[in-house]
């Protein structure tokens, strides 16, 4: 696991120099439309380097549109982003890749007929940082998997896989673009409540080795347990923000989204 423990190192080291106040990500009056529907309404956020970050909200709030727009799926209709104080608003979604964004989807995009081995090699071809040959991306991809636990099973095509297998594997090709940005949408959907406990796990030694991390997740207590700081999104725009702390006594909040029961509890 050296390579892929190296770069984690290397990150959470850059996010101690430059300081907490670093920000690897700028949202500015973010609007996204489609046809007459409002699906972000001049959301605007930052994201500090070495920061989890949770966005949260009812289901059509926007949380996977500012995902798709950060990550170049659709264009937004207004508004900019920054990366690491350059603005990638107009990039296509290889060339943001490419800057340092990666992410995972709600419907895993794993590549079915390839190996577990080929899946996250092709994230050590391209992305950041490339690697510079396809046999130095195999063995940091052979890293990758030991990371993530599933080293036994880099030749077993990504279809024979389960779902918590599949989600990991996904997990594990973003980590070899080497990203200065890792976007979880809803990565712990359809989980069992072990697995889910699994994967907190091991997005807490995420966290502990610098990587920054945006989660969109449903599983509230998941979302309270790794993220720092919270973002509410509801009908598209942006109603709250704090602490896990602030954010789970909210009044707006809790009638919007989180209900007197999960406060209750």
């Amino acid at each position: 696991m050296l390579v892929i423990l190296q770069f984690i190192t290397t990150s959470g080291t850059m996010s101690i120099l430059l300081g907490n106040m670093a920000l690897i990500l700028e949202i500015e009056q973010l609007t996204k439309t489609f046809g007459g529907l409002i699906a972000l309404d001049e959301v605007s956020f930052d994201i500090k380097a070495g920061e989890t970050l949770g966005l949260i909200g009812p289901n059509g709030s926007g949380k996977s549109t500012v995902f798709n727009v950060v990550t170049g799926i659709y264009p937004p209709d207004a508004g900019k982003i920054r990366l690491c104080g350059e603005e990638i608003t107009s990039l296509r979604a290889h060339d943001i890749a490419g800057k340092g964004i990666a992410r995972t989807f709600q419907l895993v995009k794993s590549f079915l007929r390839l190996t577990a081995l080929q899946n996250v090699t092709a994230g050590r071809v391209y992305g950041h940082e490339p690697a510079a040959s396809y046999a130095q991306a195999a063995t940091e991809a052979q890293e990758i998997l030991a990371f993530i636990g599933l080293e036994d099973k880099q030749h077993v095509e990504a279809q024979s896989l389960p779902i918590m297998e599949r989600k990991r594997l996904e997990l594990g090709r973003a980590l070899a673009t080497r990203p200065r940005l890792l976007l979880l949408d809803e990565f712990m959907a359809g989980l069992t409540p072990v697995e889910i406990q699994a994967t907190i796990s091991l997005i807490t030694e995420l966290k502990e080795r610098g990587i920054t991390i945006v989660v969109v997740e449903h599983i509230i207590k998941a979302v309270m347990t790794l993220c720092n700081r919270i973002i509410v999104l509801n009908a598209g725009q942006k109603i709250a923000e704090g602490s896990p702390k602030e954010i789970s006594t909210d009044p707006t909040v809790i009638t919007a989204y989180l209900g007197k029961s999960y406060v209750g509890d």
